[in-house]
């Protein structure tokens, strides 16, 4: 097959329009039909169909149009991979986090993508989900770490590959814990609660939770950011949910303290990244780590959302 050809049934597809993908690299239309033409007589299939004005893929163009959207990924991958691995210099690993994920387990399944053999420099964004994917799409990024898989429907071409599952804590002020702690969750009904914000993966699983609980909650504060949460609730303002993996980080202090615990509500933590089989040997540090926090799964295997 002629790579070449390829990537002007590529361009088409993705551009919807021969006339649109023609400007956009700049070639004539009449090359583009002629070089897709070409592709179809070596693959022995029409890749296109007419529907009305406008050219649309056929079953066989939408299979290829899924191998050519990876074999171009690897291609881009590979050409940053390259340019970010000079030699006798660090190699920089992009990483962007979700603001759900609690800092410390960040911190846990990154450093050993530090402490490698290799000499690396850790760049690390922290973020909304969405606008991470987005870095990641066009390669700004090598790897996004969430509280989540990639949201149905979201246009990135990437891959989920599944750390770890954890229980769920309720985290108050040592006082509050002392007055609550031996009614939970029942005390729910009677502390005020802070909440991830409605997009957050474990605010979708304690709703059915506390309605099985029939706890009618009086919600206090929303938060995209799970440290900033956690301030609230060191003032005392409310309890609030955190994963319970990550209890340590918030419990240090002696300030606060587990109100409750259940592993009736889980909460998975994802790496995501546009490769599809793990080469890049920071990504498959992390992986490592979250197997050695004792819960390891394995990677998601349905692919792109």
């Amino acid at each position: 097959m002629n790579h070449k050809h390829l990537f002007y049934f590529w361009q088409v597809a993705r551009a919807g329009s021969v006339a649109r993908a023609a400007a956009a690299i700049n070639v004539t239309p009449q090359t583009l039909s002629g070089q897709i033409g070409l592709l179809e007589s070596s693959l022995g299939t029409e890749l296109f169909a007419r529907q009305g004005r406008n050219i649309v893929l056929t079953e066989a163009g939408k299979m290829a149009l899924e191998y050519a959207d990876e074999l171009f990924a690897l291609s881009a991958e590979l050409e940053v991979m390259i340019k970010h691995h000079p030699q006798g210099r660090p190699t920089e690993f992009r990483v962007g986090v979700s603001d759900a994920v609690p800092k410390s387990l960040a911190c846990t399944l990154l450093e050993p993508a530090i402490r490698g053999e290799q000499p690396t420099r850790l760049a690390c964004r922290e973020w909304q989900l969405d606008r991470l994917l987005a870095q990641l799409a066009v390669h700004e990024l090598d790897m996004v770490i969430s509280d989540g898989p990639l949201p149905p429907g979201f246009s990135v071409r990437a891959y989920n590959h599944r750390l770890l599952d954890s229980g769920v804590s309720f985290l108050v002020t040592r006082e509050q814990a002392a007055l609550h702690a031996a009614d939970f969750p029942a005390c729910l009904n009677h502390l005020p609660l802070l909440l991830p914000g409605e997009d957050s993966t474990l605010r979708k699983s304690l709703q059915p939770w506390l309605e099985r609980k029939r706890i009618r909650a009086r919600v206090v504060g929303e938060f995209d950011d799970t440290a900033l949460m956690a301030a609230f609730g060191l003032r005392g303002i409310g309890a609030f949910p955190i994963a319970s993996i990550a209890e340590e980080e918030f419990v240090a202090s002696g300030k606060l303290a587990v109100l409750g615990r259940t592993t009736e509500v889980q909460v998975s933590y994802f790496a995501i990244s546009v490769e599809r089989r793990l080469t890049h040997p920071s990504v498959l540090a992390v992986i490592e780590a979250a197997q050695r926090l004792g819960n390891p799964a394995e990677a998601d295997k349905t692919g792109p959302n």
